[in-house]
């Protein structure tokens, strides 16, 4: 017989455990970076996501955009102002946001998981008061920060089976529309729903300490620690602050991994080592 046979049976048998533990859960995935990168990995991606939904986790995901928002600033020469290293959204900026977040790069996303068998869904933080929002800072213009987040539509999607697929966009007071981090954004559908698991998709291995290692677990405490040591620095600053947030919102544990990876995802949920790096409350 085949080894290599013997071998996906074998890791299928291990899986037994993990798959009994995540059934029924729900799990908040954060996509960006090089999974949105090509074609090939959108399709990898959307079919673990089908898979996952196969077995009984309840995915959710909230992507970013960043790369596809630039080049089509570019496109229709729309210049960009920035303060303190942050993007000023002013009103043309944030109509060509919305146009490529909920228009572009949802659909991307909602027809790769479909193709793959799934029943995606396209939502953006403004539809069914999904996402309502507060100004981040005047001078950012349009760019927001959750103050409520209305789980109940995803728990509907949930319930039918539906994979919701979430633009990183919010309402304000007086109907604005505003701009979400997606982490932040993720972070925040997370807490609200209370999830299992938050993972952070990136294009890094995971948090590392001082030697330059990346450590598999960590407490809240100890991310707070390494980051006062500047051991976490500069772009894993925000994504550990996510999942500190998450995990005081109610969120069991928040993982940050390489969403390079090939079967990030399913590396994580499982099998017995996991992919990147665990952050759970002390």
């Amino acid at each position: 017989m085949n080894r290599d046979w013997i071998a996906t049976a074998s890791t299928l048998n291990k899986a037994l455990p993990y798959l009994q533990r995540y059934a029924g859960a729900t799990v908040v995935i954060k996509l960006g970076g090089h999974a949105m990168g090509s074609d090939a990995a959108m399709e990898e991606f959307a079919r673990d996501v089908v898979l996952m939904r196969q077995v009984g986790v309840n995915p959710v995901i909230v992507h970013g955009g960043g790369p596809m928002i630039n080049a089509m600033l570019d496109k229709l020469q729309i210049t960009s102002e920035f303060k303190n290293g942050k993007r000023v959204t002013d009103a043309a900026t944030m109509e060509v946001v919305e146009m490529v977040l909920a228009g572009v790069v949802n659909k991307r996303i909602v027809q790769a998981i479909n193709r793959q068998g799934g029943r995606a869904i396209g939502l953006s933080g403004k539809d069914a008061h999904l996402i309502t929002c507060t100004p981040t800072d005047p001078d950012l213009g349009f760019v927001g920060t959750p103050q409520a987040v209305n789980p109940r539509v995803l728990r509907d999607l949930a319930e039918k089976e539906y994979i919701p697929v979430i633009a990183p966009l919010g309402a304000g007071a007086q109907g604005e529309t505003f701009n979400i981090n997606g982490d932040t954004a993720a972070g925040a559908v997370a807490a609200a729903l209370k999830a299992d698991r938050l993972l952070l998709l990136t294009d890094v291995a995971g948090v590392k300490n001082a030697a330059g290692e990346v450590v598999t677990e960590l407490s809240a405490t100890q991310i707070r620690s390494l980051t006062e040591d500047g051991v976490i620095a500069g772009g894993m600053i925000p994504k550990t602050e996510t999942a500190l947030a998450a995990i005081d919102g109610g969120v069991r544990a928040a993982v940050i991994l390489d969403g390079r990876a090939p079967n990030a995802c399913l590396l994580e949920l499982f099998t017995e080592h996991g992919a990147g790096s665990i952050i759970r409350s002390d």
